[in-house]
């Protein structure tokens, strides 16, 4: 008898867009679950989540710091803290932050396992300031 795979993480999509056979909001699974909880994880600020406060990364505040390896480093620090902390589903393997002075941003690559899957994931994605 076949073994049938069941999703074993969801969440709510982030564009929100209803799926069109059950006119609800859509979701993801499994993997794209977990790499957009970290990347909510990573933009969440202190005191922004009610009744949790303590969840939260200090990503947006050293934003508007210099533009150097320096900031680069308590990035990625702050990234590896609040995920060791706060995502139970992964193992992280590396977080790698790029300075791009000329794009006054910084690249982010997350390198994971997803707990019960097999494959390196990685999410990469762009942290420039908004005002």
């Amino acid at each position: 008898m076949p073994q049938t795979i069941t999703n074993r993480y969801s969440d709510l999509h982030f564009s929100f867009i209803a799926n069109p056979v059950r006119k609800d909001v859509g979701l993801v699974y499994d993997v794209e679950a977990v790499k957009q909880s970290l990347i909510s994880l990573v933009l969440t600020k202190h005191y922004e989540r009610p009744f949790h406060p303590e969840i939260g990364c200090n990503v947006t505040a050293l934003l508007f710091d210099n533009i150097t390896s320096i900031t680069a480093i308590a990035i990625q620090r702050s990234v590896e803290d609040v995920i060791q902390n706060f995502e139970p589903r992964v193992k992280l393997q590396k977080v790698d932050v790029q300075v791009h002075p000329d794009s006054n941003g910084y690249n982010v690559s997350i390198y994971f396992f997803v707990l019960n899957f097999r494959e390196l994931v990685n999410v990469d994605f762009f942290l420039e300031r908004l005002r």
